[in-house]
């Protein structure tokens, strides 16, 4: 069966009812963006309907318009073959999402659209490889839309579905169709380099040769000094007796307790949390906690570069004075174009705070002279790194 012909489509709706022919051109145009009607999925249909729609096409139209838009898409793909989409164009659901929209605002409208689009079940959920961005590039755009249309295939096909695991194992078989490469690979790949081209010629080039280093996952390492606390806590002995009170421990102490949630004071005596015991009896999730927390958003973007110019200086083991490491992300971070210029004051604060963790944990050495990562430093470096590389972007307020 030969795919459907738009114009031919159009041209047979121009004969037939020809009052819906231009709404159905308008519609088809802005559905298609000028691809052929074979490729549509029925994500497409639906983002078109509930989005696109009354937040695109026609927000200056009326309730009746946009309505009538949707039946005449309706038509037209009723007309080619395509029920299932044709029906999804004058559903209960379509009609009562642009009403809320045309009743109660933008934000309920989209509330309604993003409530509707979770229950078709074609929307490929977050998987622990990957969280789909809210802005997409052009090769998580296609994973996005192979693994929608994928799940599309399947619940149509009458199959008991598993979303997280069929997108699991779409985002990451090897694919004739891209060459042999993953769709996740292909994904990384868009947002390591996204990651490199980041604000600032001197950012630009620290990072450059991080971009194919990152690729690859960091295995994870043990952290002794961190796992001797929690075990501590776990065994409910009285801290003074095991834990010298060096600045290193304390502050070891205010990481396990303050940012990680592991431990709690309990009188004299530290405890171990829920969360402290499941990373106490997993050395991965101790790694990823750890490793996430080097890059943990402050309260400012600014303070979370110029933590990772402080990182990506001293990966390689580089020895440096604090000093020095100041004015070398000062002069990173500088010429990313924060505003009011960047000074040695401004950087101060989260890179000597970086170092604290690190020594704390036993992954640098840092004093009043010099500060170097070792091997274990070097790695949770490149993990902090490729986690804060591959995360998702957001949407950013400017409140």
């Amino acid at each position: 069966m030969s795919a459907p012909d738009v114009t031919a489509l159009l041209a047979e709706l121009e004969r037939s009812q020809p009052d819906l022919a231009e709404e159905a051109r308008t519609a088809v145009e802005w559905l298609t963006g000028g691809e052929p009607l074979e490729t549509v999925t029925q994500l497409d249909v639906c983002e078109f309907l509930w989005y696109t729609l009354p937040l695109k096409v026609g927000p200056m139209k009326a309730e009746d318009d946009l309505e009538r838009l949707a039946r005449s898409l309706g038509r037209l793909l009723q007309l080619g073959g395509m029920e299932r989409y044709a029906a999804l164009c004058v559903s209960p659901t379509t009609v009562q999402i642009l009403r809320t929209y045309a009743h109660e605002g933008e934000d309920a409208g989209t509330t309604a659209y993003q409530q509707a689009l979770e229950a078709t079940g074609v929307l490929p959920p977050d998987v622990p490889e990957l969280q789909w961005s809210m802005i997409m590039g052009p090769e998580e755009l296609g994973a996005h839309l192979a693994c929608s249309a994928a799940l599309e295939l399947a619940i149509v096909a009458g199959e008991s579905v598993d979303r997280t695991a069929l997108t699991r194992r779409w985002l990451t078989e090897p694919r004739g169709d891209l060459g042999g490469d993953s769709w996740l690979n292909r994904v990384h790949g868009e947002r390591l380099n996204r990651w490199v081209l980041g604000r600032g010629p001197a950012r630009r080039k620290l990072a450059q040769p991080f971009e194919v280093r990152l690729h690859a996952p960091v295995a994870p390492q043990p952290l002794p000094a961190l796992h001797r606390l929690l075990s501590v806590a776990a065994s409910g002995e009285t801290l003074p007796l095991r834990l010298a009170p060096s600045p290193e421990a304390l502050r070891l102490r205010d990481l396990a307790e303050r940012e990680l949630g592991a431990i709690r004071r309990d009188g004299a005596r530290l405890a171990i949390t829920d969360y402290g015991l499941r990373l106490l009896e997993s050395k991965s999730a101790m790694w990823t906690a750890v490793t996430r927390l080097l890059l943990a958003r402050g309260e400012h973007e600014f303070e979370v570069s110029a933590r990772e110019a402080a990182l990506l200086l001293l990966a390689d083991g580089t020895l440096m004075s604090p000093a020095e490491l100041r004015e070398r992300v000062a002069e990173v971070v500088g010429g990313e174009g924060w505003h009011p210029a960047t000074s040695l004051e401004d950087v101060a604060g989260p890179v000597n705070d970086l170092v604290a963790q690190l020594t704390a944990l036993r992954l640098a050495f840092g004093d009043e002279l010099a500060v170097r990562m070792d091997r274990p430093g070097q790695l949770a470096a490149l993990a902090a790194l490729r986690a804060h590389a591959l995360r998702p972007r957001k949407y950013v307020s400017s409140g």
